[in-house]
């Protein structure tokens, strides 16, 4: 009993290193499938709340779904509860005007736009708040890859079906360190903290069940996703089932889940079989013949459009929340997962996963290796749709990342990054034409970009000058 005991302590202190997030126990962790069941139960917590509302979404569109939470938000305002709403400023570009906020300001709604763009930083809206999350009263909170709109409800009617998407209602002590995360976002987003957010949090943290899990809040450059993603590929001893709605592996990435598909582990990918980001889709299927090769089995939803962000492994881990299998999520973007680590909850993911095959194509190497379908997708009626330009960047990323290292030599290329290189190398081909035949068309948005990112460097020198000279002054008369 001593050798798996010392096998389990150092998995555990491998996974909370990973992930920066140690395991909370003491909680109630309830699975939520689609808007049909995430929506009601935002709903009912937001109109039962008695002290604070913390919302956080990447996108809250202006239909008549956002208008049905705007109302919800308003209507505890006005009743007295401190209500916050941090909203990304990208995501929200062309899904919600200036009326809808100020009416949620003039209801007493406490509203921030994270991370506008700004003179002093030019490429900072590569880095966006990707989060989807809920926490009412500190005593319970929702974590999701929902956004709030439309398109997770769709119109019967009209024979449009609702995205399908997963997302977890979470009771517990993990619910302050939820809290704390939102309390850190708005920090960032407002310029000061939510006064009295996690101390709330923190006095209501009481047990509420047996589940274990961790709180990933990851924030740019850090990597806690993808570091913890590649630990799970390589412990996993029996399946590792992802379900990704991006999906743009590095070739890390996708040689850990080959290795553990070559070892025995039955891997399996769900990936969307339409995509709202046609890029993405592409760059997607671009990956799929290394992975067949290696034994892992990847399916295409056959539904509508599938957004969710999951994770199951061996029956007893499982992640939800809102990171993408991709650069832009694992390494560009403020994300929120959680990682629960409980059978009960493990074995739900993976009854839900099989009952998702039964609506997806299996893609397979055909005897000539071309990557087939082996069965014809039907045809999906979908409403019109406009791409996300943050997820639009999650593209531009990877390929950046793709193209940077054929370029500098830094890392060895894989053969999912086949495709990237092609059109990489037209794209610069047709370029470089432009260039030669029209000068001025290459020429004036160079400069353009140049004159910003020149004010930029000039604006940050005079601030930091600025912190140097108070600072001095202070040492003088201290």
């Amino acid at each position: 009993m001593e050798e798996p005991r010392k096998t389990f302590l150092v998995v555990e202190q491998a996974f909370a290193r990973a992930s920066g997030a140690s395991l909370i126990t003491g909680n109630d962790v309830r699975l939520l499938k689609d808007a049909g069941q995430n929506y009601p139960a935002w709903l009912e917590a937001i109109g039962a709340a008695e002290h604070t509302i913390h919302f956080e979404s990447y996108i809250i569109h202006d239909d008549a779904t956002g208008q049905e939470f705007a109302r919800a938000l308003a209507a505890r305002a006005r009743a007295g509860i401190r209500v916050r709403v941090i909203y990304d400023w990208l995501g929200g570009v062309g899904k919600t005007g200036r009326r809808f906020w100020r009416d949620l300001r003039a209801a007493g709604v406490e509203v921030r736009a994270f991370n506008p763009p700004g003179l002093s930083s030019p490429f900072a809206w590569l880095a966006r708040d990707h989060r989807k999350m809920l926490a009412v009263d500190g005593r319970v909170a929702f974590v999701t890859g929902l956004c709030v709109g439309h398109y997770w409800v769709g119109d019967p009617a009209r024979g449009i079906e609702p995205w399908r998407d997963t997302g977890v209602a979470v009771r517990g002590p993990a619910v302050a360190a939820l809290e704390e995360a939102f309390a850190r976002m708005w920090a960032l987003a407002a310029g000061s903290p939510a006064p009295g957010a996690s101390r709330l949090a923190r006095d209501r943290a009481a047990p509420a069940g047996q589940m274990a899990l961790r709180v990933i809040a990851s924030v740019p450059g850090i990597a806690a996703v993808y570091r913890l993603d590649q630990l799970v590929a390589a412990a996993a001893r029996r399946t590792l089932w992802l379900t990704d709605a991006y999906f743009v592996g590095t070739s890390a990435y996708v040689q850990a889940l080959s290795s553990a598909a070559r070892d025995g582990v039955d891997v399996r990918l769900l990936v969307p079989g339409s995509s709202d980001i046609s890029v993405l889709r592409g760059l997607s299927r671009a990956g799929y013949r290394p992975l067949l090769e290696a034994g892992v089995r990847v399916y295409e939803w056959n539904g509508s459009m599938l957004h969710a962000k999951t994770a199951v492994a061996d029956g007893r881990w499982a992640r939800v929340g809102s990171t993408n299998l991709n650069l832009q999520s694992w390494f560009g973007n403020w994300e929120l997962d959680v990682a629960v680590e409980d059978e009960g909850f493990a074995q739900a993911m993976e009854r839900m996963y099989v009952d998702d095959l039964a609506r997806a194509t299996e893609i397979t190497l055909s005897a000539r290796s071309r990557v087939v379908r082996t069965a014809p997708v039907p045809r999906r009626r979908e409403g019109r749709r406009r791409g996300s330009a943050g997820r639009a960047a999650a593209g531009a990323v990877s390929i950046g990342s793709a193209v940077g290292a054929a370029v500098t030599g830094r890392r060895a290329l894989g053969p999912a990054e086949a495709r990237i290189m092609g059109g990489a190398g037209v794209a610069l081909v047709a370029l470089a034409i432009l260039g030669l035949v029209w000068p001025r068309l290459i020429a004036v948005p160079v400069a353009a970009i140049a004159l910003w990112v020149a004010l930029g460097l000039l604006l940050h020198a005079r601030t930091l000058h600025r912190e140097r000279t108070e600072r001095g002054k202070g040492e003088d008369g201290g």
